[in-house]
């Protein structure tokens, strides 16, 4: 290895073959690649679900590589001093990875340019997992967006450039560096046997994913923009876990959906594209204004009196889903069962907990980080502000969703409520069971528990909340 300065390909959230800047340039670069993951103090942080599903995509980016003839090396501890050590142990001439645009990955990839620059080592950073570089993306006067719609104006004609192609040959070192094992770091242990139960309802890797992207441009895009509402029927793309990891790329949902408008796809797929960019916002916004990952966006809202006891009887139903609103309940169970909630089912479970449960959002926030498989930091955190009204370019403040009334618009026929509420049932469904299946047993929660009633009344809580809002400097 000494006669050649190998290239470290930094792998992050983005654990594919295909359409890939930062595996293409270091393939372009004429030397040995050498694909690492660190399992550094961010990767510590994930919540138990989804560092359990990083560890599958871990594995199956991994065996990908190895098909290929290729591999990867992984190591545990500071990002920039596992790089230091490689490249002491490589002889290695560049580190490349892929742009990360949270405010935690951004503060650590900095440290490393820094740190590797100084030692002489190339140190390049590509495009990531966005279509557009949130400082590409201006005003007409030069700022950033703050409203989504006049984003979505401004870079619905932009040229985005075609994928990558997945390189042909990946040129690998005469010796291979030593490595931790994937086993090892045990990265589903917080898991449990919720598990097992979450396991068939992931789809893992590249190949699941473009799978994925192929059938619902071929069957279902045409009718997103009706259908995408309705939790019980599969509508939508299903691919938030892949783009979450980079498993897939937003530059090709992007161009298929480009096709799907061209074939006929229509309003679905313009209404799709609409919500790919909106993910783009969340990290527009995560990248000008780096406290909408952890504060008020609104800073008029900080003096907001949210209750902040998560202990608190009526936060403890709603993350059990036992708050005896079937809206809620069951996009809670339909999370511990699959790792995913419907995007509908996540508006009224935030605005319930916000608003006629008056409690924080950062409540939410954190709860949905330990529990979905497709968590991803700035729509997380995007998300929750704009239900509770503390964010940009949120559903205006007083607007308290009726779950009683969004249930009986969007699940008419009462398949979703079957599908996940197990009480009260003769013969619950096997996703309904499912979930005291995955939830912890100091739960104490069974089947043949009665359902339980309404914790708040709806009309109460409607009240409680606007009467909160009154004399309020929004």
């Amino acid at each position: 290895m000494a006669e050649t300065t190998p290239t470290i390909l930094w792998l992050r959230r983005d654990l594919r073959l295909s359409d890939h800047p930062a595996l293409c340039a270091a393939v372009a670069r004429g030397e040995p690649v050498i694909p690492v993951y660190i399992r550094d103090d961010l990767l510590h942080g994930l919540g138990a679900a989804p560092k359990w599903r990083l560890g599958l995509s871990i594995a199956d980016v991994k065996a990908r590589l190895e098909e290929r003839g290729s591999g990867m090396v992984l190591r545990s501890g500071d990002a920039l001093k596992v790089l230091r050590q490689l490249v002491e142990e490589t002889g290695a001439g560049a580190v490349y990875w892929s742009r990360a645009y949270d405010p935690d990955s951004i503060a650590r990839d900095k440290d490393v340019k820094a740190g590797l620059s100084e030692d002489g080592v190339e140190a390049e950073s590509h495009l990531g997992h966005l279509m557009f570089e949130p400082w590409t993306v201006e005003t007409k006067t030069g700022g950033f967006y703050k409203v989504y719609t006049p984003m979505w104006k401004a870079v619905r004609d932009r040229d985005v450039p075609e994928p990558l192609a997945t390189p042909k040959d990946i040129p690998t070192p005469g010796t291979w560096p030593e490595s931790e094992t994937l086993d090892d770091w045990a990265l589903g242990a917080a898991m449990n046997r919720g598990a097992e139960v979450c396991l068939p309802f992931q789809r893992v890797g590249e190949e699941a994913a473009q799978g994925r992207l192929g059938w619902f441009v071929g069957h279902a895009i045409g009718a997103y923009d009706d259908m995408r509402d309705l939790p019980a029927e599969d509508g939508t793309s299903g691919l938030s876990e892949n783009l979450a990891l980079g498993e897939i790329s937003p530059r090709q949902c992007w161009h298929a959906s480009q096709r799907a408008m061209r074939d006929g796809g229509g309003k679905g797929a313009e209404a799709w594209l609409q919500e790919l960019v909106w993910r783009e916002f969340a990290y527009h916004l995560a990248y000008h204004t780096p406290r909408i990952t952890t504060d008020n966006w609104r800073e008029e809202w900080d003096a907001f009196p949210w209750n902040e006891d998560e202990t608190r009887d009526d936060v403890v139903a709603w993350k059990r889903g036992r708050t005896g609103e079937p809206f809620v309940d069951a996009a809670m169970r339909e999370m511990y069962v699959t790792g995913r909630m419907h995007n509908r089912s996540r508006m009224i479970v935030a605005s319930y907990l916000t608003k006629h449960l008056l409690s924080h959002w950062k409540i939410g926030q954190r709860w949905f980080e330990e529990h979905l498989t497709d968590w991803d930091p700035a729509s997380n955190a995007m998300g929750w502000q704009w239900s509770a009204g503390s964010g940009p370019d949120a559903t205006p403040y007083f607007r308290v969703f009726n779950p009683e009334t969004q249930i009986e618009k969007f699940d008419k026929s009462g398949g979703y409520r079957k599908r996940w509420i197990a009480e009260d049932y003769s013969q619950p469904t096997k996703t309904a069971l499912s979930y005291f299946d995955a939830i912890p047993r100091s739960w104490g929660l069974s089947p043949d528990d009665p359902y339980p009633d309404r914790i708040v009344g709806l009309k109460e809580g409607r009240q409680r909340a606007l009467n909160a809002y009154e004399d309020r400097p929004f």
